[in-house]
């Protein structure tokens, strides 16, 4: 059984007419998905994990829009890339990067979901 998920995208840059898309990307029936909210110093920020056999995904805030970043080879964690940003992610810690700017990664911490909690 495939489970089509839908991304909306909104690209404020185009014209009306193109202003907005959707994507459908076909997932196996095995298709995981997870929130985890982090805090990188600032306002906390929720970040949507889509893990299958065939796609792995991050759906998180950047610069105040929503970018898809798509899961890529890492010797450690989770490492996943969006144009010239970099979000890698490790237990219960993660980084942002923009790689074009070479700017110094972010330190970002996972905020524990307040219903783990007894």
């Amino acid at each position: 059984m495939i489970v089509r998920t839908t991304l909306a995208l909104l690209l404020l840059s185009t014209p009306p007419a193109l202003a907005q898309m959707s994507l459908s990307i076909p997932l196996d029936a095995d298709t995981q998905t997870a929130t985890t909210s982090y805090s990188c110093g600032d306002e906390p920020f929720a970040v949507h994990y889509l893990t299958g056999p065939d796609n792995a995904l991050a759906l998180l805030p950047v610069d105040g829009t929503q970018r898809i970043f798509v899961n890529v080879v890492s010797a450690s964690g989770a490492r996943y890339v969006s144009g010239p940003w970099e979000w890698w992610s490790k237990g219960d810690t993660a980084t942002l990067a923009n790689l074009r700017t070479r700017m110094a990664p972010r330190p970002c911490n996972a905020i524990p979901d307040s219903s783990d909690q007894g």
